[in-house]
């Protein structure tokens, strides 16, 4: 499968700006051969827009699905996107999946929400691990401070998740998660990992770009650096039977100690 992973749009603009900037990323995409688009979070919208960020709030079957779905025909290009969903309850962070010939394959509800910027904006979303099939591989889907947690990368792992997809906005000086955790977390889960930044600056956040693909081994693939850009990797089935066949972490789990991750009372003091 060849992704291509875009590090824009740099600044909010309104939302036709967006969508358009995401049009011009789909057809650069499709002519490199890309099957996969990924774009950042809240890559639609914008995402540190305050009370904008409610009135551009849509259905997950709402106009901009109809314009991203467009897009997507018209390049024969399945493309993930971010945007405000409006839902019973409130509005959730969310990333949505079209496929090549507009259908939708997948979305994602932010798990774990950012400080007051998302408290303030958004509900959290209560499904740990979305999934979608696409070319011969297992796609999920996870967003910006979800993969900070090592809890979200081990139940994709044991889903069976090949490539996770991480949409994200992360901002300076916490350029560590995307130089040390995210190779981590595909490391230490035997994934592939796409981690797709915003860059640029909008309202009060400076967004530090270094968009990543990671392979199983925790090697770069691909790396931006702060600047708009467009990354064109392809995820190898047969590296991934190569990495699980060498690193042998998840097999060797010793479960009837640990039992669940989140069990913080098992511990036995002496």
């Amino acid at each position: 499968m060849r992704a291509a992973l875009y590090q824009g749009p740099g600044t909010p603009g309104d939302v036709s700006d967006n969508v358009a900037a995401i049009a011009v990323a789909a057809a650069r995409a499709a002519e490199a051969g890309a099957h996969l688009l990924v774009t950042p979070e809240m890559s639609a919208t914008g995402y540190n827009i305050g009370a904008l960020s409610a009135q551009r709030a849509e259905p997950a079957r709402g106009a901009l699905f109809d314009a991203v779905a467009q897009i997507a025909r018209r390049h024969g290009i399945a493309i993930v996107y971010g945007y405000p969903e409006a839902a019973d309850g409130g509005n959730y962070n969310t990333v949505q999946v079209v496929g090549p010939r507009g259908e939708s394959l997948a979305s994602h509800r932010k798990t774990h929400l950012y400080g007051d910027l998302d408290r303030g904006l958004f509900i959290e979303g209560h499904t740990l691990v979305s999934q979608f099939e696409f070319r011969g591989l297992t796609c999920g889907l996870a967003i910006c401070y979800d993969i900070e947690f090592p809890e979200v990368a081990r139940a994709h792992a044991v889903a069976g998740t090949d490539v996770l997809i991480v949409p994200t906005g992360l901002m300076a000086p916490f350029e560590v998660v995307s130089k040390v955790l995210v190779p981590a977390r595909a490391y230490e889960n035997q994934l592939y990992v796409a981690y797709v930044n915003r860059c640029d600056v909008e309202a009060d956040l400076r967004y530090c770009g270094l968009t990543c693909a990671i392979s199983p081994d925790g090697a770069d693939i691909a790396r931006a650096d702060g600047a708009e850009d467009l990354l064109v990797v392809d995820f190898d089935p047969a590296a991934l039977a190569t990495g699980r066949a060498i690193n042998t972490h998840l097999p060797d789990r010793r479960q009837d100690l640990y039992g669940s991750v989140s069990q913080e009372d098992s511990r036995s003091i002496t």
